[in-house]
């Protein structure tokens, strides 16, 4: 039998690090992606007992009346502060392969664990969109979907043998090492957390064999599950076990009407030149972009919607249909949700998945 969750559930924070967030709307609350609302954000995490706070790396907007994504501080600094500024909360930064050298970024999260105290933690991005990279000459047409992931997964064993080994040798197709060294080792035990979010065939092979914590996706609360038992399947015949997370944005109000209100109000201010700019990143084919872009609308995760009463029973109904082992969260306005969560929601859940 393939591993099941754990009763036990993480509680994360996907920080605000571009601005906008996750609602692409002009009427949602203003996030302007800069240290400040990223700190303020993270402390809050922290403060009310959040088991993780993680930032994307992105380094190309989607461009609209918002410029959505246009303003993105980089993961790893900005998680240095944010090191400081917290006391317990684990710290995951994020870095792409085709853009760090592993020994380079061996030594990054290296000095991310020390500074923060052993709490450090790593968001492997295999792929990357064409745009984005080849705005700064990263991106190699010759490699197609599944070389990034060997690349990567050259990438990660080179990582990995750094924090742990003395000197590495490595002859590969993508990296060669010669008698490399990175000291000092994280403190982490047995190492920093590995996440990942491939979601292709070759990108699940990647994540479950590789990291140790795999953020899956889908359309639907069906896809999702699906996604969720397929990663702990292929573990399985791995012999080995994964933790399945998911994003889950939350939008509250006093009363159930009030939340609904909201959402139908960012829904109208939905920024729909970003969205159609985002779908295209992401493959869509020309003559589906309206239809689809219609159909997306302003958020950009599986959303719970009501008062912090409705909004827990919605979250742990995802979480137990889904069968995952953690959330990364997600507000509109981080410090007055992750108040309201910390304060309503996370002691129930806490209680519930214990």
């Amino acid at each position: 039998m393939f591993h099941r969750p754990s009763q036990h559930k993480d509680f994360g924070v996907f920080l605000p690090v571009a601005n906008g967030g996750w609602i692409i709307s002009k009427t949602a609350p203003v996030l302007d992606g800069l240290y400040e609302t990223n700190r303020a954000a993270a402390v809050k995490a922290d403060e009310v007992g959040m088991d993780f706070v993680m930032s994307m790396g992105k380094f190309r907007g989607f461009g609209g009346e918002t410029d959505h994504w246009g303003t993105a501080l980089e993961s790893v600094t900005m998680m240095a502060g944010i090191a400081e500024a917290t006391k317990t909360v684990k710290i995951w930064a994020t870095i792409h392969p085709l853009l760090q050298n592993p020994a380079v970024a061996a030594k990054m999260i290296a000095t991310l664990d020390h500074i923060s105290g052993g709490r450090a933690g790593l968001n492997i991005v295999a792929g990357a969109y064409r745009g984005e990279f080849d705005q700064m000459g990263a991106w190699d047409d010759s490699l197609t979907h599944d070389d990034r992931y060997a690349l990567t997964e050259e990438w990660t064993t080179i990582v990995k043998r750094l924090w742990s080994e003395d000197s590495v040798d490595f002859d590969g197709k993508y990296f060669q090492m010669k008698d490399c060294q990175s000291k000092p080792k994280p403190m982490s035990k047995p190492r920093p957390d590995l996440v990942c979010a491939g979601m292709s065939d070759r990108g699940f092979q990647f994540s479950v064999r590789e990291a140790d914590i795999c953020f899956i996706g889908g359309r639907t609360p069906d896809e999702r599950r699906d996604a969720s038992l397929r990663a702990k399947r292929a573990a399985e015949g791995m012999g080995k076990t994964i933790k399945t997370f998911a994003m889950c944005t939350v939008v509250h109000g006093d009363t159930d009407a009030e939340a609904q209100a909201k959402v139908e109000h960012y829904k109208d201010g939905a920024d729909m030149g970003a969205i159609l700019a985002m779908l295209e990143s992401w493959g869509v084919p020309a003559e589906k972009l309206s239809t689809v872009a219609k159909a997306q609308g302003a958020f950009m995760t599986h959303t719970v919607v009501g008062s912090p009463q409705t909004c827990s029973a919605q979250i742990e109904e995802y979480l137990r249909y889904c069968e995952l082992d953690g959330l990364m969260m997600i507000f509109p306005d981080y410090v007055e949700g992750l108040t309201m969560f910390g304060a309503e929601i996370l002691p129930g859940l806490r209680a519930v998945f214990s």
